[in-house]
């Protein structure tokens, strides 16, 4: 291989595109169409139907926020804290010798096993996960579910 003796640039000195076309071709961003994701569906739609046919568009369903089931759970401990505070004011039902006491009047649907129960209380709720279920019998209370 020869070793050239001039360099090539300088046969294009003063062509102002130094043989790269459109001016900008060669430098800088400049023939790019856009930043990042833009001109996706306007004058990069072929290179979206070639390499991302998928990018557009809703996929599967998600109920309506309405329709879907809030859960709003509490935990043992947390249930244990505030029987205490509704025995000393006086507000709970006590039925042969247990306290019992409604989840859903406190505003919630679920009891979890989190915490430690001091006294064994009957606890109604629509739903228990198995830990509550298990500590709330070892105490000698009662899960019913609604």
């Amino acid at each position: 291989m020869v070793v050239r003796r001039r360099r090539k640039i300088r046969k294009y000195r003063g062509t102002r595109t130094c043989g790269y076309g459109i001016t900008g071709q060669n430098r800088g961003k400049g023939l790019k169409g856009g930043y990042g994701k833009s001109g996706r569906h306007k004058h990069l739609w072929t290179w979206v139907m070639k390499y991302q046919p998928d990018y557009f568009g809703k996929k599967g369903f998600k109920p309506p926020l309405s329709l879907r089931e809030k859960v709003k759970p509490i935990n043992l401990g947390q249930l244990d804290q505030i029987v205490r505070k509704l025995t000393k004011s006086g507000e709970l039902k006590i039925i042969d010798g247990k306290i019992t006491i409604n989840v859903l009047r406190l505003g919630y649907n679920k009891v979890l096993g989190g915490g430690k129960l001091t006294k064994p209380i009957i606890i109604e709720s629509p739903s228990f996960s198995k830990k509550a279920e298990e500590k709330i019998a070892q105490i000698g209370g009662k899960a019913i579910k609604l």
